[in-house]
């Protein structure tokens, strides 16, 4: 199987992971500018669908399950929504509450981005396994690198645009839709069809009953906490403490070009040395990213740069090489797309945690956006961006350091 015929999933994961992140970046600050909806109210929106996106997970993972004889139905539905959903965040005028408009559009973006992501993983599970040998480790350096550039041409996109429009976020949203329609063309034919004989609640048994495919959700939840951690305070983190806040989008677009970069690099490291040693490197390169940035000051700008390509690099080892060990357990167990169900679960309420728990103690602590900040203050938000994930990433690390795996075959 030549490696050309995995082109079409690294398209499909860029359209999918074009409409995550970014968006979280993106439609806030359009909605404040262009519609004058307040950030508070923005602020209680986003944390009700993070919500929502958590919670909603392992029923979709369910439904993919349930639906697989009709998978690629569902996906055509999915991507069909997720296009015009776009476009109805960024290019329909609101037909009436801005704020009512903007939870109902996103509801209904991150809903098919929650489905896709899942029954695409699923779907891998199967993919891999005609690949032989090391397939499921090629399938994601494949699948992330382009999950990766979705990310990075989404998060500047509409900042390009703006040089040739004066509606850039109205040419984001329809050349989505317009990728939405390639990634489908090119993925049509890779859908199973095939009935599933489990239904309820039994469909999660076979994920939950075994003890290595338990330890890899709770890797994977304890794991992408540290990430959660400096997503939710990197803004914060560039503003008042590196005191750089114009080139917060620089370093935002550095950090996921190094991921992208990296993630053809760790699908051979894990070939070649195995995944799980292959994973603790890049867990030990994360820690001393962090443990980097904990000495930064005013101005370290590229000091942090740095900092962005190395912790970058660490988070290309776990976007491939994670979901590479769960899928190739699941490829034993059955019902993958409701196992990548409690995957996407596990993943998503680390975000949700963070968001909870790291911003009320930064408040607590004394630290205020946009304001000036006592020494104490700055050092708590040093702390709470630095500290707190590298202790979680050590935690990380011993918890895989115990953990027996499955290897690919070599």
């Amino acid at each position: 199987m030549k490696s050309a015929s995995l082109a079409p999933w690294s398209l499909f994961a860029a359209m999918i992971a074009a409409a995550g992140l970014p968006i979280y970046i993106h439609a806030p600050k359009f909605y404040v500018d262009t519609y004058g909806v307040s950030l508070a109210a923005l602020g209680g929106v986003l944390a009700l669908l993070r919500l929502i996106d958590v919670v909603q997970d392992p029923f979709f993972g369910w439904l993919a399950e349930v639906t697989r004889q009709r998978r690629a139905a569902g996906v055509t539905i999915a991507a069909s929504l997720m296009a015009v959903a776009m476009i109805a965040v960024f290019a329909i005028t609101p037909p009436f509450a801005p704020l009512l408009w903007f939870a109902l559009t996103l509801t209904l973006l991150f809903s098919a981005y929650s489905y896709l992501t899942i029954v695409f993983y699923a779907q891998g599970v199967e993919k891999a396994a005609s690949l032989g040998g090391n397939g499921h480790i090629r399938l994601a350096g494949w699948r992330e690198t382009g999950s990766l550039i979705g990310v990075s041409v989404a998060a500047v996109a509409p900042v390009a645009l703006g040089a040739v429009s004066t509606t850039p976020f109205a040419m984001f949203a329809y050349a989505f839709a317009v990728l939405c329609v390639l990634a489908w063309l090119s993925m049509r034919g890779a859908w199973g069809n095939v009935a599933t004989e489990t239904a309820g609640f039994a469909l999660f048994r076979p994920a939950l009953a075994d003890p290595m495919a338990r330890a890899l959700l709770i890797l994977a939840l304890v794991n992408a906490a540290p990430v959660a951690v400096t997503s939710t305070l990197f803004l914060f983190f560039v503003e008042s403490r590196l005191a750089l806040p114009d080139y917060a989008g620089a370093y935002l677009l550095l950090f996921f070009l190094s991921a992208a970069a990296s993630a053809p690099v760790w699908g051979r490291l894990g070939a070649a040395l195995g995944e799980k040693r292959s994973l603790m490197l890049g867990m030990v390169l994360s820690i001393a990213a962090f443990l980097w940035a904990l000495s930064l000051g005013a101005g370290q700008g590229i000091a942090f740069a740095l900092i962005c390509l190395g912790s970058g690099a660490a988070l290309g080892a776990d976007m491939v090489l994670l979901p590479a060990i769960f899928a190739r357990r699941l490829a034993h167990l059955g019902n993958e797309a409701a196992g990548f169900g409690l995957w996407a679960f596990a993943s998503k309420l680390s975000l949700a945690l963070a968001a909870a728990v790291v911003l009320p103690a930064l408040q607590w602590a004394g630290f205020h956006s946009g304001a000036d900040n006592t020494p104490a203050a700055l050092s708590a938000l040093t702390w709470a961006y630095a500290g707190l994930p590298c202790v979680l990433k050590l935690i990380s690390l011993a918890f895989l350091a115990r953990t027996s795996l499955q290897e690919s075959p070599k």
